[in-house]
């Protein structure tokens, strides 16, 4: 690959995704993207891009494909869903008791983990949401990994890394080497194709969004696009979860850390428009309950 092709390759994620390569990551882009090449009968990376160039938009997509990170686990980092079980869900069953419905949103969900480990939360206090409609979203630039995460079927490995033995029990069937969710976990999660540097209001207001690790691969302005994006759709009195990684500070004044919560964030009030939008309508949480 030449170092006109790699700065081609580098605008093109640039604009398509918002991943931001430095100017030492060719080799990171060489080892992803040279099985692509070969996989469509493409001789050389050089060859791969004058096909890009072409206007190839089914290759477009699979160079993006390749390139993103998509990287999950259940219970990922823990401290997250340790604020959505302490803080967050006992803020919002107070708030809404009037209402009863929720809406949640995982901005980067890869291949079902945190959207399902959500889940997984809200079943274990089903007794307090009985009567309660809740809806949980998620999101993810690459269609492959949506479809894995529909299917919800993992590795022995990936069940291993972060998931509680006693969820496994509970909440899995064995299937051989595989593992497959529960099919009324699988209902209480909806999934779409979403590019966050896209327009992406005709969503909805959410309650919650979780917006972690993805934010650490766009600059700065690409970052305060989606983080002001994300606040007009938020709720006054919602929570924003970014990863340990990630931060608002410096970035933009429509969110406020939350004191002693690391990566939760509440709406700055004083800095925000109302969300916009009218909530559609979700399913009922009986999905969760069991009933």
């Amino acid at each position: 690959m030449t170092p006109a092709d790699y700065d081609y390759l580098r605008k093109l994620l640039k604009e398509r995704s918002g991943l931001m390569l430095s100017s030492d990551k060719q080799y990171l882009v060489e080892s992803r993207l040279t099985p692509l090449a070969r996989k469509g009968g493409v001789a050389t990376l050089s060859d791969l891009v004058g096909k890009l160039k072409g206007g190839n938009e089914k290759l477009i997509v699979d160079v993006v494909e390749a390139m993103t990170t998509n990287e999950s686990f259940f219970f990922r980092d823990k401290i997250p869903f340790d604020h959505f079980r302490d803080t967050i869900m006992p803020g919002l069953l107070a708030s809404r008791a009037k209402d009863k419905r929720v809406r949640i949103w995982c901005a980067a969900a890869s291949t079902g983990q945190e959207p399902y480990s959500l889940a997984m939360c809200l079943k274990e206090m089903k007794d307090k949401l009985s009567g309660w409609r809740v809806e949980i979203l998620g999101t993810d630039l690459s269609l492959e990994v949506l479809e894995k995460a529909k299917a919800g079927v993992y590795s022995q490995f990936e069940v291993q890394r972060g998931l509680p033995i006693n969820f496994l029990v509970k909440h899995f069937t064995q299937n051989g080497d595989t593992w497959q969710i529960a099919p009324e976990i699988r209902a209480m999660v909806q999934y779409k194709p979403l590019n966050l540097l896209a327009d992406f209001a005709h969503l909805g207001a959410f309650d919650v969004v979780f917006c972690r690790n993805v934010l650490i691969y766009f600059d700065q302005e690409t970052k305060v696009g989606v983080l002001n994006r994300i606040a007009r759709l938020l709720e006054p009195d919602g929570f924003l979860m970014l990863g340990a990684a990630e931060t608002v500070v410096g970035l933009t004044e429509a969110f406020k850390p939350m004191a002693d919560k690391r990566g939760l964030y509440a709406p700055n009030k004083d800095a925000l428009k109302p969300a916009m939008g009218v909530k559609p309508m979700v399913r009922p949480m009986a999905a969760v309950g069991g009933r």
